[in-house]
């Protein structure tokens, strides 16, 4: 792998996560006067207009078929129901909060896929994978001063995110992400519908309607660089470069709500982080070891 992949990977993954922070500071600044449901139906429906249009021209339409698998579903259930749980505690919570909570979803994942895939994780990922739990839970800190239940809901949030990304992992190779991408946004934005009749529908201004519109934006360049990460560079390099939206997240927070994290949140961010990176490295260990001995078995 050249040094200069692994740039490109590094510096994908870096837009990518300031495309998703920014997406979530645009929801945030408009969830202080609109229902959570015309939120997700506007951003949605802009979305999904931006999204046929880049389906149309990288040719997602001519072979549509391969997205009727029911990995996609699945994924879409759980980006759906990940909407419905995070938003209104990004909403609640401070923004770096909410985002060093976000962060525990490798961790998750690779518990996730040790339980009901029979993916190995040894002794020393399920230690990293406890101790990051010990960092979310100075993060959210239950039964003290500074607990918000809004931080479970996070959690709730993130748990479902696992089940989109397990279920991202079952995609035949020829799905395209940005096909992928267009349902699941069409499954937003209806979800979003629907919850506007229960919620509401409130006058938008332009201003409002700016800020959904460039979180459209923002949201789409997450996926679109996202995916250029991981297609580029190593994986174990490109990873680790995820967690970068912790800054982000703080900046924001500062700029915009006078938010600064106290000592706690950014002692429980630190372990979550550090264990989430540690996860990618040991994962990348084993991986090189089992391909050397394939090797070696060719060889004899």
């Amino acid at each position: 792998m050249q040094v200069s992949d692994n740039s490109r990977g590094i510096a994908a993954m870096l837009v990518a996560m300031a495309g998703f922070i920014f997406n979530d500071a645009m929801v945030k600044l408009v969830s202080e006067s609109l229902p959570l449901g015309q939120i997700m139906m506007v951003r949605g429906g802009i979305s999904v207009v931006l999204l046929t249009c880049l389906c149309y021209v990288t040719g997602v339409f001519k072979n549509l078929p391969v997205l009727k698998h029911k990995a996609v579903g699945c994924r879409m259930f759980g980006e759906m129901s990940a909407t419905v749980l995070y938003l209104p505690a990004l909403f609640q919570l401070p923004i770096a909060n909410a985002t060093a909570i976000l962060q525990a979803l490798p961790l998750v994942v690779t518990a996730a896929a040790a339980m009901f895939f029979r993916d190995p994780v040894g002794w020393r990922r399920w230690t990293a994978i406890l101790v990051g739990f010990l960092g979310v839970l100075l993060i959210v800190r239950p039964g003290l001063s500074g607990f918000s239940a809004w931080s479970f809901v996070a959690l709730g949030g993130v748990f479902f995110m696992a089940v989109r990304d397990l279920a991202t992992r079952q995609l035949p190779k020829e799905t395209p992400t940005l096909g992928v991408a267009l349902l699941t946004m069409i499954g937003v934005s209806l979800l979003g519908g629907a919850m506007v009749l229960v919620q509401g529908w409130e006058p938008m201004s332009l201003k409002q309607l700016a800020y959904l519109f460039v979180a459209s934006v923002f949201i789409i360049i997450g996926y679109i660089f996202i995916i250029a990460a991981m297609r580029t560079g190593e994986i174990v390099v490109v990873a680790p470069f995820r967690y970068s939206i912790v800054l982000w997240a703080i900046l924001l927070g500062y700029l915009f709500w006078d938010e600064v994290p106290d000592l706690m949140t950014l002692l429980g961010t630190g372990v979550v982080v550090l264990t989430g990176v540690y996860t990618f490295l040991r994962e990348r260990k084993l991986l090189a070891g089992v391909a050397g001995q394939f090797r070696s078995g060719v060889e004899k």
